[in-house]
This record gives structure tokens, sequence and C-alpha cells, in this order.
């Protein structure tokens, strides 16, 4: 918990119990339904949710601003980032029923009502968000195939609307394609711990024609 409030000053007693309740949380549903390994689990506010938090060091969601976390798996970045930002909605979805529910059982323990968690693939949803969130589900370009029209066109953020994607290693090659439309950030820039090193977020800014 120390790790979150390291670099993230400013928080409401609200939002520390809420940080401070995911261990115990995760702890109990990961014995239930695994959905995050045993040797993360250990290490579960590095790994999983000062990672997700990540995405907070480049944008701060106005008020009002729709979130789609895609492949959300136990919860990350969606759950993190709703508790930072309570005045945004966040969606999450995944394939994988058993994972949503271990989501909605921690949302819905936390009292997060700006969460709505879905056992939905994302080429079935209709809506728009004005930004879609995930950590890595697959290759770069085959995310941007799944999501491209998942974007809303009216920006309201001091970041245009698009995707923001947590990934690691190397990817030179994967986002090569895309040129100079997209922006990579070094996590190290914000987090001095090792596990941040290899660990980057890009930004790639969408319009739906």
């Amino acid at each position: 918990m120390e790790i979150i409030t390291k670099y993230f000053t400013g928080l409401s007693d609200r939002q520390l119990d809420q940080f401070g309740r995911l261990g115990s949380l995760y702890e109990e549903w990961n014995s239930k339904i695994n959905v995050i390994s045993r040797k993360d689990i250990e290490q579960l506010y590095e790994r999983h949710i000062l990672h997700s938090l990540a995405i907070a060091k480049i944008i701060q969601f106005k008020p009002g601003t729709t979130v789609l976390d895609v492949g959300t798996g136990g919860g990350f970045p969606g759950i993190p980032l709703a508790i930072l930002f309570p005045e945004t909605s966040f969606k999450l979805i995944d394939s994988i029923g058993k994972k949503i529910k271990v989501v909605s059982e921690v949302a819905s323990a936390l009292e997060l009502d700006n969460v709505d968690a879905e056992h939905i693939r994302v080429e079935d949803l209709k809506q728009k968000y004005d930004f879609v969130v995930s950590r890595a589900v697959t290759a770069f370009p085959r995310f941007v195939a799944m999501v491209r029209t998942k974007v809303a066109n009216q920006s309201n953020n001091d970041l245009s609307n698009g995707i923001l994607y947590l990934k690691g290693g190397d990817f030179e090659e994967e986002i090569s394609p895309f040129g100079q439309s997209l922006t990579v950030y070094n996590l190290q820039d914000f987090f001095s711990e090792d596990f941040f090193e290899t660990k980057r977020l890009i930004h790639l800014p969408l319009k739906n024609k």
C-alpha cells in the first residue's frame, strides 16, 4: 500500500481505504478463482495496482469521461483507475466469465458505482468510449483492429481520445506501422522500481471516419 501513496498524494480517506482493501480482497478471491499468478499476488501493489495507475501519470481523466478496459482479467487496469477517478465511468470486459465474477465482486465490495463489469467480447459491444485501456492482451496491431470502432470522436480531455496500452519488452517492430501517430512513455520515468525498467505505455489517438 505504501508504494501507492509514494507516487500518488492527496488521496481521500475513501480512496486510501479502497486501495488498502485491494490486497486482502484479491487474496481471498484468488484462492477461489485463480486470476493472478501466485508469484504476482505477493507483488500485487507493485505489479498490478501501481502498474495500472501508470496511466494516471500521463492523463487525469476529467469528470464524465468514459473508459473501456478490454481483457481486464482480474480487473486491471480498470479497478485501480476507477478508485483514482471516481467521476469517470469504467466498463470492464473479458471473454472469460470467472474473471468477470472476481471483478464484479471486488467492485461491489469496494462500492465502486463507476464500474460496470461484463462477460462479453469487445466485438459484440455497441457503445463507444473516450479511451480504451488494456494491459497487453495481444499484439498491438491486432488490438487496434479489435477496438478501433469503439472510440468516440469528441475529445474532452487534455489527451486525444484513443488507446492507452500498457506493454513490456521489445515491441518496436510491432508498433512500427503506426509511425509518428503514437507516443510511447517509459514507465521508469515515473516509477523507480526495477519492475518498470522494461514497461511502457502506448498512446494511440483514434478517430472514426
